[in-house]
Formats: structure tokens, sequence, C-alpha cells
């Protein structure tokens, strides 16, 4: 098993993309900390991984806040002794047209998707430096970490902002074993993206199967979304990957929408 005890934090992980990523770190042996600002719905995800045989507990978790951060950082410290992998994927989307947003919904969408990143990162980085295992820092991207869309200002620039932190923390991090890095999926058809649908068409003034084909989905190579195993695999590669040769990066997974 590539993560067998592993203690690993995946923030956002009672459905979706982060469930997904627990799931499959789970069958690789590791200790699956669910973190969500949902706690009942974070421990429903919990049990049923359990049920499965995994080791798996749930702790609430508003990334925005760093007071929970640090409480749910020190619940599985005091639990399991330590932590050795961090999945920074707590996110959301709203879309307007960039004269639309109120400085609120910026400010929001910043902190969930960047302070949430600096704060959980900060709450985890002494644990794994103590530990002398080393560790993996892994931040969800987006292609939007790379390009942008309209009517997604604010994402796109947290979304970018993940890369220039992962950075910082794989030079300060290497002399620790701990590596950091960004998965940059393309469009996975989570609850997330399904609300962007009705919202883009009706902005746009097209279809909602015109914002799929002719948006959404344009630039890949064959038409298809990713899917929440094709991140969750990445998620594995970069949580298991046994030396500082792979950090400081950024992978993008996207059908080929955005080739580097």
């Amino acid at each position: 098993m590539k993560m067998q005890d592993k203690i690993a934090i995946v923030t956002g992980s009672a459905a979706g993309i982060g469930k997904e990523i627990a799931i499959t770190y789970a069958r690789e042996g590791a200790k699956v900390v669910i973190a969500d600002m949902n706690k009942d719905a974070a421990e429903a995800t919990a049990q049923e991984l359990r049920g499965t045989g995994a080791r798996a507990m749930s702790v609430a978790m508003d990334v925005t806040s760093e007071d929970q951060v640090n409480a749910g950082v020190a619940e599985v410290v005091t639990a399991w002794g330590g932590v050795d992998v961090l999945v920074s994927n707590a996110g959301i989307q709203i879309v307007h047209p960039l004269e639309e947003f109120t400085l609120a919904e910026w400010k929001k969408m910043l902190a969930i998707h960047l302070d949430g990143a600096f704060l959980t990162t900060k709450a985890c980085l002494p644990h794994m430096y103590a530990s002398g295992r080393g560790g993996s820092v892994i931040f969800m991207g987006s292609v939007h970490s790379k390009e942008a869309s309209m009517l997604k200002a604010p994402y796109v620039t947290a979304k970018h902002g993940l890369i220039g932190l992962a950075k910082v923390i794989a030079k300060e991090g290497a002399r620790h074993g701990v590596r950091a890095n960004v998965i940059c999926p393309g469009f996975v058809r989570t609850a997330l993206v399904e609300k962007q649908i009705p919202e883009q068409a009706k902005t746009l003034g097209i279809s909602e199967a015109e914002v799929i084909k002719n948006v959404m989905l344009k630039e890949t190579v064959d038409g298809e979304f990713t899917t929440v195993q094709d991140v969750a695999e990445v998620a594995l590669l970069f949580a298991s990957f046994p030396s500082n040769a792979l950090t400081g990066q950024s992978l993008v997974v996207s059908h080929g929408w955005f080739m580097q």
C-alpha cells in the first residue's frame, strides 16, 4: 500500500473531489481525516469509510477560521499523533462579471481558497517538521491556476495564488522533507460545477447545453469532463512520492484543456 499508516487531512472532503481523495487514500492504507465545515456530513463520510474497514475520523473545520483550523489539527494530532499529508481542497464558486462582484464576495472567495490554504498549512507544518518523516502539502488548484475564464475574477486570482504559495512551501519545507504541489483539474462534474451551469447560461444568454459544450469543454481534446477519480489519482501520486524530486510543481488534469 502506497500510504500505509500515513495520517492525511483532507479539507472539504464530505463530498465531491475531497471525498474521492479520502476514499483513495484510505484504500492505500492511510488514516484519513474528513475535515469539513459541515460536521454532520463529515462524520457521515467518515462512518462510510469506517464501514469498509478504513481508519477515518471527522473534524469540523471552517478553513477561514484560524481557531477552527488550529483546533481541528490539534484534535487529529491528539488522536493519531501527527500529520503526514494535507490536502487543502475546500472551495466554492461565485460567477459574475467583474463589475458586479461585491467586495464581500471577492474577500469570501480569497478567504476560502487562499487564506484556507495558508491557515491549514501553517497549522500542519510544525507537526510535519517535528515528526522527522517529512510530509506532503497538496493544494487543489484548477486549470484556472494557469488560465483565465470570464466571470471568475476572484476564483482565478486565488487559484493562481496557490501556485506561488506552494513554491514557497516547497523551498522552506525541503530541508524537513516536506513537499508542496498543486493539482489543477479541468471541469469536474461535482455539485460545485453543476451549480455554475445554469448561472453561466443566464449570464451569457445561452443554453445550459451550450455552456457545457462551448464554454466548459470547448478546449478539451475529447469533450469529456475530468472525473473525481482522475483527480484522486494525482493526489495519490503527490502524497506518496518518495522524494523532493517532485515538489513545487503543478499538474494539470483536464483532458488537454490546458497544455504546458
